[in-house]
């Protein structure tokens, strides 16, 4: 089918590029010229692996363009997926702001009967929203239907995800579109739910609530073990193999970040209060995690006393592995404590330091590289879990810090192995090895 993609960010790409990868004619369309000029070249201005040759494989094959004219884009679309931002205002409400204008250019555009598809994450009862916005602007006397098709998928592993998805939710009040919009996906292979509009608007924000809350309580069950003498993988172990609760969202760290989980419950808990319900238990999840970015400065300042002039290595930036999204990074509350305390400050990252770079304050210190940045330092804080951290040789530590004292943000390494070398290693929910 002929799709357009409004909106050529995190989703509208992945999206788009997946879609054209199963046949589709897809084109993306984005204001940004620059974006759309370095997309047409076969370059993906976002970090997300296996994009990139999706992007270069579909536009040689014919399937997939870039445009920043949305007139050309949807033009002889039959179907319009909306994939703009929708951020988080101040108060905790979502900004509808690019997601309406959009609505309203599409209606100035289409001359033919479309479907248009909601994946942007809004809040629910919007889509009908939009549909009524678009028909109130329409130019030419068409028919349009609205369709709700959340994505839940994650950044590091977003192509991945989208041919081995758990489900793909279809809401609608048309059956019609509906089974268009069903046609659409069924080359993924994967089970398709179909529901009402407001029934998949909601089951975005409780998916992502629901996995908040499990990262807010094991983090929470992290802070009992470090008080009784516990560890808190072999807690996580043995509770995820229970198969009601599960492994996944079971790892103790700095909490989430990201441009979902953050925005998405705070935006819960928003509308809870519009329908005039407290949602106490969001809340206290949304705090704990507010509370846990600050854990590994707190932990250095017991230890040290004061940080003033030392010398304090970052290894990770990005809020997750396999992504340059600095959006709520853990790392971004530790730079601001770091400064405040008046510690000299290096950090790395293997591919979010151009990012850091627009994203961080200055009197930051760059590193190209895991040894430039750890020589003489004083500390190490591990942010995010890469996997060159992680097979890190960790004689390394000891050999190029000043003092080899390691905050581990992440749980990267197995306190057995840590025993083994001269490493102060101080990590989350488990015994400190003390040297």
């Amino acid at each position: 089918m002929r799709i357009a993609i409004v909106g050529s960010g995190y989703v509208g790409l992945a999206t788009g590029v997946s879609l054209a990868e199963v046949g589709h004619h897809v084109t993306c369309i984005d204001k940004d010229a620059g974006k759309i000029k370095m997309l047409q070249s076969g370059k993906s201005p976002i970090y997300e692996p296996g994009l990139e040759a999706f992007i270069i494989k579909n536009l040689e094959a014919g399937y997939l363009s870039f445009s920043n004219d949305i007139d050309n884009g949807c033009s002889t679309a039959e179907i319009i997926y909306i994939t703009v931002g929708t951020p988080q205002n101040k108060d905790g409400t979502t900004d509808l702001t690019d997601i309406k204008e959009a609505s309203i250019d599409i209606a100035k555009t289409i001359s033919q009967d479309v479907i248009v598809v909601t994946k942007s994450t809004v809040p629910v009862g919007t889509s009908e929203t939009l549909k009524q916005l678009i028909e109130e602007n329409l130019v030419h006397p068409v028919s349009i239907e609205i369709v709700s098709n959340p994505e839940f998928l994650r950044e590091g592993s977003a192509i991945h995800d989208t041919f081995n998805g758990d489900r793909i939710v279809i809401g609608a009040t048309n059956n019609f579109a509906a089974g268009v919009i069903e046609e659409v996906n069924r080359p993924f292979n994967v089970p398709i739910v179909k529901t009402e509009l407001r029934d998949a608007e909601m089951i975005k924000y409780a998916s992502n609530a629901f996995l908040a809350t499990k990262i807010s309580f094991i983090n929470e069950i992290a802070t009992i073990c470090e008080k009784v003498g516990a560890n808190v993988d072999h807690v996580a172990s043995a509770m995820g193999m229970d198969k009601r609760i599960g492994h996944q969202f079971l790892q103790a760290g700095i909490g989430y970040g990201g441009s979902c989980f953050p925005k998405d419950t705070k935006a819960l808990i928003q509308l809870s209060g519009n329908v005039e319900h407290d949602f106490e238990l969001l809340k206290s999840v949304v705090k704990v995690n507010n509370n846990q970015q600050d854990l590994l400065v707190e932990k250095a300042k017991q230890r040290f006393k004061s940080l003033t002039g030392r010398r304090v290595t970052l290894l990770g930036l990005a809020f997750k592995p396999n992504t340059n999204d600095m959006r709520e990074a853990a790392s971004i509350t530790v730079v601001d404590k770091l400064i405040a305390e008046k510690a000299e400050i290096i950090v790395y990252d293997p591919v979010a330091n151009e990012t850091a770079k627009r994203t961080l304050p200055e009197g930051v210190n760059y590193a190209d590289s895991f040894q430039t940045a750890v020589k003489d330092a004083e500390v190490v804080f591990i942010l995010t879990e890469w996997e060159e951290f992680k097979q890190i040789d960790l004689s390394e530590f000891k050999r190029l810090m000043k003092i080899p004292i390691i905050f581990d943000g992440r749980n990267c390494f197995d306190l057995d192995v840590m025993r083994v070398y001269e490493i102060e290693y101080h990590s989350i929910g488990r015994p400190s090895i003390l040297r």
